[in-house]
């Protein structure tokens, strides 16, 4: 059996039956009748012929054996790790925890909503800050979001500039220039050595520890920069803070760091969550996800996120920032890591890196190199005049990689896993000998003095075994594809195959450090090239770049694209962009994070964009329009069959047109915007091609656009110009040039494996799902957008506004009764509110289809129930759920419907049952009275001894 028959939910007696209540003789009479025929491909992709599970796991080895696995000394912002096997076990290659979504349902999301509490709370606690996110994409952009946060949150400095330390790392100093630049922010880059500069300064960003190493007492700084009323936001080493005093004993108003040297492989350059923290009354200006704790309805504690929850879906261009997912699993990792070690175990692991840099340190000195800095956590620099290029080859000859600064200098960094053999080889290759001591400290005035990291979770989980079985405990709580249908619209919650999982754990993949030679990475850039020349012949379009690490990145890529290739012809003026009222937030946000303006473009009743509404916005805004942002098949689920006409009026009115990909499932094989119009599209890889939501990241964002836009790809953030001396050349808009990497060969196996036929199937019997769907829960629910025939795309819209207004009973009341069935819900009220979106995907089959038709017809029956006045909706099963164990097990029992009603709606639920461990959750109450901490085990009734 081939992979694709594997991925693939239904069989052909259950294809055969769908067909037959839809209607059609054949998938391909459906299809026909789905997509348009002015958009349909003639021509089959022009892909390899695809692969066996054996064979493509075999390529892609072969690839892999062509990299060079060395000891990875270069920093830079990555460092060598140790991935302790129980978290990469249980967590990384575990379905349990890498197939989750994001958590908007919280209370079937308890165990990773903890987790990322715990990441949390470790970055508040190392940081020395009251507040914290959930994770950010990349420690570059993270200082990015700090930059502009400041700007916003400063009410006492506006309309000045920033400075930013000379001394971050060359990648940050890049991506930053490209946020200001775009945004008309202005900035200065600073050596600090000489203070602070003039001027209205509203904002000051300092690196601690600097690239080179160096660890500076900055205090001054920040409390100089607090007298000129400007913001202070410090670039930190997590784990060097588990050392040096902290940010926010100095007075720091932002700290943003990563936390990849938290058990995160190198990846060769992500994924790796970020992190930042705040002061009180800054976190409502946060960007990113915040995890708080609230409580249920039997008043147990809860998490869920808060305050800024989807608010770009609200605020839209005035979003605080673009940021939808971020990193969740790898901050999950993250977490776990310091869990497992705990204060005691990062304090010593971090004693360890210092005290081997210093003895690495003593051995050159004497070897005769001259030490630049005399203060240093795990990174030393040193002056080679003229020999930096020839001491970089003596360490690579012996198997060991470090950094060349320029001509003149070098610096080393040590890692978790460097032991004695390789510290030596190091020390021998540059010329000198390992001594077994060194007398060199950190000076005391730099040392931090307080306890951190007190709470019981941090010292319960020492052992192997109470590890695994804390992370067991966690995912227990959790809905995950693992155990049912995600059937959420625009996410594509599809199969994550075993065999496509794999290779990210291949140490000649995972172990590359993203600044190694190019010789050492020639397996990477093979992956790379030919997954970016498949992505291109999938899409129709002539380039790519797979930088962009999130779905929200991608798009912000491609509207710097079109502004910038507006700017080179001296359409300077061509700052408003067209988007439909029922896009995706992320996109409006998006255009305002590239320095663009929002037009609002209407809808149809159809579902499709109201032509005549674009001609009336085209006709007010003229030369001003830089280009249209539209999601094809359409947000509301359909297949526009004047999508043609959309590209043609905005191209005749000299705008560009990008395509959002969110919803290519639908048109793998049967159609390609790069060929029906678009200029630029964004890629979903975790959504489309694969790669798993993770609880909420990592995502994969590529760019890919026609060949005159090309050369305003982004560019490589390391050799990049911060400076802005190099007129027009492109700047990255993430830290690594090729994003998260590590993430790729699982896009890779899907393609390799899928071909050209696999892929059209993948989207043809995504059409079938939920074409299925929407016919047999049609009477019930009706489907609010639908194309010809009353078929809808990939995805459908029930529409529960009718029944609400009976009954009192709401879209989020089925969402929370659905658990009771053991689903996760639909998405809620986007686009339309009081309405579900469903899209089943094609990896599930015939069985799984109608049990979750034959749950909300249940749901149905319910609803009419307290429609009909037999019950009132306060009273009943909907409004009360979801039932936990513990309520339905309760010795008294006075609710207006019976136990086995509360749990065993249908009988299905007795063979297999799952139970959320919280009933629904105050989320108006948690951001009223808002807390990010871990509460008090005993908040949960857990004996703490």
């Amino acid at each position: 059996m081939s992979f694709i028959d594997r991925h693939l939910g239904p069989r052909e007696v259950e294809t055969s039956h769908m067909l037959e209540t839809l209607g059609y003789s054949s998938l391909s009479d459906l299809v026909d009748a789905v997509v348009p025929s002015s958009i349909r491909l003639e021509d089959e992709l022009d892909l390899p012929e695809a692969l066996t599970e054996t064979e493509a796991l075999a390529k892609l080895e072969s690839y892999a054996q062509q990299n060079t696995v060395m000891a990875q000394m270069i920093g830079a912002g990555y460092y060598d790790c140790i991935t302790p096997a129980v978290l990469r076990r249980n967590i990384l290659e575990n379905p349990g925890w890498y197939t989750s979504y994001t958590p908007y349902q919280p209370e079937i999301s308890q165990g990773r909503l903890e987790a990322l509490l715990n990441f949390q709370n470790v970055v508040m606690e190392l940081t020395g800050l009251p507040v914290a996110n959930a994770s950010l994409l990349d420690e570059a952009t993270a200082v990015a979001e700090a930059a502009v946060m400041m700007l916003r949150a400063n009410r006492k400095v506006k309309n000045g500039f920033f400075a930013i330390d000379s001394r971050c790392l060359p990648q940050t100093l890049s991506v930053v220039r490209g946020r200001a630049e775009a945004l008309g922010i202005d900035f200065k880059v600073t050596d600090f050595s000489d203070g602070l500069p003039e001027g209205d300064l509203y904002g000051v960003i300092l690196a601690y520890p600097a690239h080179d190493g160096e660890v500076r007492d900055i205090k001054d700084l920040i409390d100089a920069a607090h007298e000129r009323n400007a913001l202070v936001t410090v670039t930190a080493d997590l784990l060097a803070l588990t050392l040096l005093k902290s940010p926010g004993e100095m007075g720091a108003d932002v700290v943003v760091g990563n936390t990849q040297r938290f058990g995160l492989p190198l990846f060769f350059g992500g994924p790796h969550a970020a992190y930042m923290a705040v002061q009180s009354g800054m976190q409502r200006n946060l960007p990113g996800r915040l995890v708080g704790v609230s409580k249920d309805a039997t008043g147990k504690p809860g998490y869920r996120l808060a305050l800024q929850t989807r608010e770009q879906h609200i605020r839209r261009e005035k979003a605080t920032s673009n940021i939808c997912t971020a990193q969740a699993l790898l901050a999950i990792v993250a977490g776990a890591y310091a869990v497992y070690h705990g204060p005691e175990g990062l304090r010593e692991i971090a004693n360890t890196l210092h005290t081997n840099a210093a003895r690495v340190a003593d051995a050159l000195v004497d070897a005769g190199l001259k030490l630049v800095h005399e203060n240093f956590f795990d990174t030393v620099c040193f002056e080679a005049k003229g020999r930096a290029k020839e001491l970089v080859a003596a360490a690579a000859k012996a198997g060991i990689n470090i950094r060349g600064i320029g001509e003149d200098r070098i610096s080393i960094s040590v890692g978790e896993s460097h032991g004695e053999k390789t510290l030596a080889a190091l020390v021998e290759a540059l010329g000198g000998k390992l001594g077994e001591k060194t007398e060199r400290e950190i000076p005391s005035e730099l040392l931090r003095t307080d306890e951190y990291m007190q709470h019981p979770v941090f010292h319960l989980h020492r052992s192997e075994t109470a590890m695994m079985r804390y992370l067991r405990q966690l995912s227990d709580k959790d809905l995950a594809l693992d155990r049912t249908m995600i059937p959420l619209g625009s996410c594509t919650m599809k199969l994550n195959a075993a065999s496509e999982m794999e290779p990210i754990s291949w140490p000649e993949f995972a172990t590359i450090h993203p600044l190694a030679p190019e010789e050492q990475t020639k397996g990477w850039r093979l992956l790379i090239d030919e997954l970016s020349q498949w992505l291109v012949a999938i899409t129709g379009y002539d380039a790519i770049s797979l930088q962009p690490n999130s779905g929200a990145s991608g798009e912000y890529a491609g509207l710097r694209a079109i502004r910038a290739y507006h700017e080179s012809n001296g359409d300077t003026e061509r700052d408003i962009v067209l988007i439909p009222m029922s896009a995706h937030g992320t996109n409006a946000a998006s255009a305002a994070l590239a320095g663009l303006s929002v037009a609002g473009v209407a809808t149809a009743k159809d579902g499709a964009v109201d032509v005549d509404d674009l001609k009336a916005k085209i006709e007010k805004y003229g030369n001003r329009i830089a280009g249209i942002m539209i999601t094809y098949p359409s947000t509301h689920g359909v297949f526009e069959d004047k999508v043609r006409e959309v590209c043609t009026l905005v191209h005749e009115a000299g705008g560009q047109v990008y395509v959002d990909g969110a919803n290519l499932n639908a048109q793998m094989g049967l159609a390609q915007p790069g060929k029906f119009g678009g200029d630029v599209s964004h890629l979903n890889l975790h959504k489309t091609f694969a790669i798993p939501h993770g609880g909420g990241g990592p995502g994969v964002g590529p760019v890919a656009v026609g060949k005159h836009l090309e050369k305003f790809l982004p560019g490589d953030g390391y050799t990049a110009d911060p400076e802005g001396r190099l007129a027009g050349a492109p700047l990255p808009i993430s830290q690594a040039m090729f994003g998260s990497a590590g993430v790729l060969p699982i896009s890779w196996m899907y393609i390799a494996m899928s071909g050209a036929r696999g892929l059209r199937s993948a989207s043809e019997y995504a059409i079938l799902n939920a074409n299925y769907i929407a016919r047999k829960l049609g009477e019930k629910y009706p489907v609010l957008y639908t194309g010809p025939d009353g078929l809808v795309a990939h995805e459908c819209i029930l529409d529960l506004r009718k029944l609400t207004d009976e009954s009192g009973v709401t879209a989020e009341d089925v969402c929370k009764r659905l658990m009771d069935y053991g689903f996760h819900a639909p998405t809620l009220a986007f686009p339309v509110p009081g309405t579900l979106m469903v899209e089943p995907t094609e990896s599930e089959n015939l069985a799984e289809l109608d049990r979750f038709i034959e749950a909300m017809s249940t749901i149905y029956d319910e609803i009419k129930h307290v429609a009909s006045g037999a019950v009132s909706v306060e009273d009943s099963v909907l409004r009360n759920a979801p039932h936990t164990a513990d309520v339905v097990s309760a010795d008294t029992w006075e609710r207006a419907y019976s136990r086995s009603e509360a749990a065993y709606p249908v009988s299905s639920l007795r063979a297999n049952k799952y139970f959320p461990s919280v009933g629904r959750i105050d989320g108006a109450g948690g951001d009223r009275n808002f807390v990010c901490e871990c509460p008090p085990m005993e908040a949960f009734d857990i004996e703490v001894k």
